[in-house]
């Protein structure tokens, strides 16, 4: 349902294609609302069908027409909406934390090394936040408001603050691990 509502939210700036808006969430809103081409022309066909979005064909010479996306007022309606509704509860799911709840079944060196490499994927994903402000540049270009970039930056900046905790929280588990504190069977 909110990759509707994200759809909209980037339709609402500027029309787009599908590949256009597949290039904007990989270099906007990914680190917390990841979305493929096919789930993107999906909710695209889906959005057309309900006239909250209307699809322009755009002809081209030596290639397939472009089909270029445009919200509609009632999409914008349905936007609007959405945004000053109460903010929607996702159920937390964590897959690494399955792992965890499970990991007693393993040695010691095992898990040492699972957490180990869960701690550098933990890095090399705060490293790629940190690269965030620089790929909105295009997008800043065109979509000026300084209101707009002080709460996409709200964003990045929960992601960030929630991914130093599960780091911090999971260099405590490899101490534990290392200094003897974990439970033998």
């Amino acid at each position: 349902m909110s990759l509707e509502f994200a759809i909209l939210g980037f339709l609402n700036y500027h029309p787009y294609t599908g590949y256009d808006l597949k290039k904007i969430f990989d270099s906007s809103v990914r680190h917390f609302w990841p979305a493929d081409q096919s789930q993107i022309y999906r909710t695209l066909a889906n959005l057309t069908e309900r006239s909250l979005v209307l699809m322009e064909k755009v002809a081209q010479e030596d290639r397939p027409d472009r089909k270029v996306y445009h919200i509609t007022d009632k999409g914008r309606e349905e936007l609007r909406k959405w945004l000053i509704g109460a903010p929607p509860m996702d159920e937390p799911r964590s897959a690494s934390l399955i792992q965890v709840f499970f990991a007693g079944q393993l040695s010691d060196t095992e898990i040492l090394e699972k957490f180990e490499g869960f701690a550098e994927l933990l890095r090399m994903v705060l490293a790629r936040y940190n690269q965030v402000p620089d790929q909105l540049g295009p997008y800043q270009q065109e979509i000026t408001s300084p209101r707009e970039h002080f709460f996409w930056l709200l964003t990045l900046e929960n992601g960030m603050i929630s991914m130093k905790a599960t780091l911090e929280w999971t260099e405590s588990v490899i101490q534990r691990i290392q200094s003897g504190q974990v439970p033998q069977a």
